[in-house]
C-alpha cells in the first residue's frame, strides 16, 4: 500500500514540477511572479480537450494541441500584459497587479464559454493498460506521464544549455541592457521564454485533465498556490529544484490524504516549507544572490 501511495504522488509530484517550470521560467527571466500561469494552464487544458472533442485527435496530438494553445496565450499575455510595462521600466509589483488581471480576464472568459461546467476527455483517450510488477499496480498512463515530465525537463535544460536561444535567454535574464550590446533582441527572447512557459503548462493542462478526469475554468487556480511553494522549495530560478519540490510535494500530498486526512495536506505541505527555508533560506536548491539565482536557470 504505502509503494502504491509513493508511486501515485511521483505522478502527481512530477506534473506540479512539470507545471512550476514555466512559472520558474518566467521568474527567474523576467523576475516577476506571473500569476496567470495557472489560467495559461487552464486554457491549455481546454485547447487539448476541444481537439479531441471536435476533430477526436489522438492523445498525441491532443498534448501537441495543448502546448501550442498554452504557448500562444502565454505570448499574448505577455504582448497585452507585461511588455508595455517592460517599455516603461515599471516596477515589478506593477506586472503582478497586471498578470492578476489578466487571470481574472481569462477566467471570466473560460467560465462563460464553459457556462461554469466540468468537462472531461473521453475514456478512450487512453487505453487502460495496467501492470503488476511485486504487488505494484502501474498503469501505462503514469509510465507516459512521468517519461513525458522527465523528457521536457531535460529538453528544457538542454535548449537553455547547449542552443543559441537558451543562451540568449540566460543572457537576458542577466542583464537585458548587456545583451542589446551583443546583438540580442529582447523581443525575440521574450516571445520563446512565454512561449516555452505556456507550453509547459499546457502540457501539465492535459495531463492533469486526463488523469483526474476533469477540465474546468478554475483547475489552475489551486496548482498556482502549489506552484509558489514549488518554486521556493526549490530554490528560485532553479529548474532542477522546481522538479525536485514538485515530486516532494506530490508524496507528501499523497501519503497524507491515504493516511491522515484530506484537509491536512496543504497543512503538512507548508509545514515543510517553512521547515526547509528555516535551515536553507534560499530553498534545496538555491544560492543567494540575485545574480546567482538568475543565471542557474
Amino acid at each position: 500500500m504505502l509503494m502504491q501511495q509513493l508511486l501515485n504522488g511521483v505522478v502527481v509530484g512530477s506534473v506540479y514540477g512539470l507545471f512550476a517550470l514555466g512559472f520558474t521560467l518566467i521568474f527567474g527571466v523576467n523576475h516577476i511572479m506571473n500569476m496567470a500561469h495557472g489560467a495559461v494552464f487552464m486554457w491549455g487544458a481546454f485547447a487539448g480537450l476541444y481537439a479531441v472533442i471536435l476533430f477526436d485527435v489522438p492523445f498525441p496530438i491532443a498534448l501537441l494541441i495543448g502546448a501550442v494553445g498554452g504557448g500562444m496565450v502565454s505570448v499574448v499575455l505577455d504582448w497585452v500584459a507585461f511588455r508595455p510595462l517592460r517599455k516603461r521600466g515599471a516596477p515589478e509589483f506593477s506586472s503582478i497587479v497586471s498578470s492578476i488581471g489578466a487571470s481574472l480576464i481569462m477566467l471570466s472568459l473560460a467560465q462563460q464559454l464553459t457556462a461554469t461546467r466540468v468537462m472531461r476527455f473521453p475514456f478512450d483517450i487512453f487505453p487502460i493498460v495496467v501492470f503488476n510488477f511485486m504487488g505494484l499496480r502501474i498503469q501505462l498512463l503514469q509510465l507516459i506521464i512521468v517519461g513525458i515530465v522527465f523528457l521536457m525537463v531535460i529538453g528544457l535544460l538542454y535548449y537553455l544549455y547547449r542552443t543559441k536561444y537558451g543562451r540568449h535567454i540566460r543572457s537576458v535574464a542577466f542583464s537585458e541592457q548587456t545583451s542589446k550590446l551583443l546583438g540580442i533582441n529582447p523581443f525575440a527572447v521574450n516571445f520563446q521564454l512565454f512561449f516555452l512557459s505556456g507550453a509547459l503548462a499546457g502540457i501539465a493542462g492535459v495531463l492533469i485533465g486526463i488523469v483526474f478526469n476533469s477540465v474546468h475554468f478554475m483547475m489552475g487556480e489551486p496548482l498556482l498556490l502549489r506552484a509558489f511553494v514549488v518554486i521556493i522549495l526549490g530554490g528560485l530560478g532553479s529548474i532542477p529544484g522546481a522538479l525536485i519540490a514538485g515530486l516532494l510535494i506530490g508524496i507528501i500530498q499523497t501519503l497524507t490524504v491515504a493516511y491522515i486526512s484530506a484537509g491536512m495536506a496543504d497543512a503538512l505541505v507548508f509545514s515543510l516549507l517553512f521547515l526547509v527555508l528555516l535551515v536553507r533560506p534560499t530553498g534545496l536548491l538555491g544560492n543567494s544572490g540575485a545574480v546567482a539565482r538568475v543565471t542557474r536557470i
